[in-house]
């Protein structure tokens, strides 16, 4: 256990931060008095978004035969403003 004045870990915050982000465990001092511990978070599986399933939504969406023609690319670049020859 790390133990830091707060004048210390006022001016390397970021260096103690990454020590704690690593699994140790500061002990905030005020004039060599303990008063604060600071340890790194624990990860809970829960707080993981959930997995999504590849392809899941793929017969959903239906393309029409010229979806990616030459007239729909122009016809979707001028809505976006975008000169297309």
């Amino acid at each position: 256990m790390l133990k830091v004045n707060i004048h210390e870990a006022k001016t390397h915050l970021s260096r103690y931060a990454k020590r704690i982000k690593a699994g140790e465990t500061l002990l905030l001092c005020d004039r060599n008095q303990p008063f604060a511990e600071i340890r790194p978070l624990k990860k809970s599986p829960a707080a993981k978004p959930p997995k999504r399933r590849l392809g899941r939504d793929a017969a959903t969406l239906k393309l029409s035969a010229d979806w990616d023609s030459p007239a729909t690319n122009a016809e979707v670049a001028a809505l976006f403003g975008v000169a297309r020859d």
